[in-house]
């Protein structure tokens, strides 16, 4: 099995700064790219950065210059700096990851995991 826990959410100020966490752990080959997501109530998820295995980013427009998503290769960790952040960021920050495990009987199989969301609340 494939666990990703998350940590680092809470409440800031406008203008404040967050760090997202999200360690992967269990049974796999490798971990392809890995996300953070946001979701608030009766929207769609929507997602805030991506970080290939190649280390190459992408972002939201919404988040560009602010967020800056990074890996730590050796603990299977991503992380998501937030600053100056900004009420319309509150939101629940959700981890993906896209990984690969072995099966003897399925061979190679990549498959996306969640974790838990983590809550985020900016006030103005």
């Amino acid at each position: 099995q494939v666990q990703l826990v998350e940590s680092g959410g809470g409440l800031v100020q406008a203008g404040g700064s967050l760090r997202l966490s999200c360690a992967a752990s269990g049974s796999f080959s490798s971990i392809n790219s890995m996300r953070r997501y946001r979701q608030v109530p009766g929207k769609q998820r929507e997602v805030v950065a991506t970080i290939t295995s190649g280390g190459t980013t992408s972002y939201a427009d919404s988040v560009k210059d602010r967020f800056t998503i990074s890996r730590d290769y050796a603990k299977n960790t991503v992380y998501l700096q937030m600053n100056s952040l900004k009420p319309e960021d509150t939101s629940v920050y959700y981890c993906n990851a896209d990984v690969t495990r072995f099966s003897t009987t399925t061979g190679y199989r990549t498959s996306a995991y969640w974790g838990q969301g983590t809550q985020v609340t900016v006030s103005s």
